[in-house]
């Protein structure tokens, strides 16, 4: 019998049985990461729903990709307002990718 790894609810894609969202697996993907790395950075995923969600996406790709480019606004308006109501939060990243970009040596 089938599996389904992936359903939609609440106007969006999640990972069947629980809250991640099939962008941060997407977008995890398409930065090259493995399965098994994506799967380390979400505990409450097995790798086998990973794999689950990369099939999906990649079985229904134009659809997904359509999804993600339309959903870029919201996600911009959120980063900006995230921005503005915590600048000390954004300024400690900022730093701490600026150290860890650093050459070392």
């Amino acid at each position: 019998m089938p599996k389904d790894y992936v359903e939609q609810r609440e106007g969006g894609y999640y990972i069947a049985g629980s809250r991640v969202s099939i962008e941060s697996i997407v977008y995890a993907f398409l930065r090259g990461e493995s399965a098994e790395a994506i799967a380390e950075s979400f505990p409450a995923l097995t790798l086998e729903q990973v794999y689950g969600a990369l099939a999906f996406y990649l079985a229904q790709r134009s659809r997904i990709d359509a999804y993600l480019e339309a959903g870029k606004p919201e996600f911009e308006r959120l980063r900006s307002e995230a921005r503005r109501t915590h600048p000390e939060l954004y300024a400690k990243i900022v730093t701490a990718r600026d150290i860890s970009t650093r050459p070392r040596g």
